[in-house]
């Protein structure tokens, strides 16, 4: 008796435990996925190096214009940003009479700063950076005007600025280079429309490249396909090897791109140093930092697995079975 009662009559945990998960099928399924679609791209070095570059190739000309844009802004940046209006005063103007005009201006809401600059601070800086002095010394009286450096208050109108002091009365003459700058703005604009068009058909191009060589794979293993179909085996579980395969050539495109971007940007780097220190700047090329990296490597994994789903998705719904 008391040895029946010892025996456990019933333990539906065991069985439930022996058995394993849904979950874990799951897991195991798409683990064995990425490991089998690693191994068929490994099978095929050419054919997979083949789509890899051909992948990189399209990927990395509109990454290469979108750094080559970005480090543009950079570069003019430090020059739009430099939005002073240079005012020269009519000759004769008082030193007292120009400091009174600063004066007045820096009580206006448009303007953020104003530098005085008299005649004789003028000549000195231009002894001191162009080296003339020879020549600013057979001149004999000093020739340079009151200069008056404005600075724009942020978000005002520059150009209704320039206007109204070019309408002042002391005013001789008003620089404002407001042309270049617009045009400037208009063609960065229009190079980051230029980037966005071709990244949108290079990546559709990807997708296709990828697409295309999955679809080979797939009818080389169509009868091993037609097989688990009758066996009632869903399109997740036969898609699922090929969006892996189709992620690995993302990746591996991605990885690519990455590296002929950084080979690019070596190749230019010192050739571009050369000509920024010609010109007297410290301008650097700045490539993509990790997050853009990771970002990129992202975006080209979804493009292999968009391309791989779209043709796995068709193949399957033209050769699924019907019932009768």
């Amino acid at each position: 008796m008391n040895s029946s009662a010892n025996k456990p009559a019933n333990k539906p945990g065991n069985s439930e435990a022996a058995a394993p998960s849904r979950l874990g099928v799951w897991i195991d399924h798409h683990l064995h996925s990425i490991v089998f679609s690693l191994g068929r791209a490994l099978r095929k070095p050419w054919a997979t190096l083949l789509t890899v570059m051909v992948m990189a190739l399209a990927l990395a000309l509109p990454l290469g214009l979108s750094i080559a844009l970005d480090n543009l802004k950079h570069l003019a940046g430090s020059v739009q940003q430099s939005r002073d209006i240079n005012v020269f005063l009519k000759a004769g103007t008082a030193a007292p009479a120009a400091a009174l005009l600063a004066d007045g201006l820096r009580d206006r809401g448009d303007v953020a700063q104003v530098t005085l600059r008299s005649p004789e601070q003028g000549l000195a800086g231009l002894r001191e950076d162009a080296r003339l002095d020879e020549a600013i010394d057979a001149l004999g009286d000093n020739p340079l005007p009151t200069l008056l450096i404005v600075t724009p208050a942020e978000g005002g109108d520059d150009a209704r600025l320039a206007a109204s002091l070019q309408a002042m009365p002391q005013a001789d003459l008003v620089q404002h280079d407001a042309l270049w700058r617009k045009r400037l703005d208009g063609w960065l604009k229009f190079g980051e429309r230029l980037v966005q068009v071709l990244s949108a058909l290079l990546g559709i191009g990807a997708v296709l490249v990828v697409g295309n060589t999955v679809r080979l794979d797939i009818q080389s293993r169509r009868e091993e396909i037609g097989v688990l179909q009758l066996l009632g085996a869903s399109d997740g579980f036969i898609r699922r090897p090929f969006l892996y395969l189709g992620a690995w050539y993302g990746l591996g495109a991605g990885l690519v791109a990455l590296g002929l971007i950084l080979l690019s940007g070596l190749a230019l780097r010192s050739p571009l140093a050369a000509l920024a220190e010609s010109y007297g700047s410290s301008f650097a090329l700045h490539g993509l930092d990790l997050l853009h990296s990771t970002l990129v490597l992202a975006g080209t994994l979804v493009l292999g697995w968009l391309g791989a789903w779209l043709v796995t998705g068709h193949f399957l719904r033209q050769t699924r079975p019907t019932e009768t």
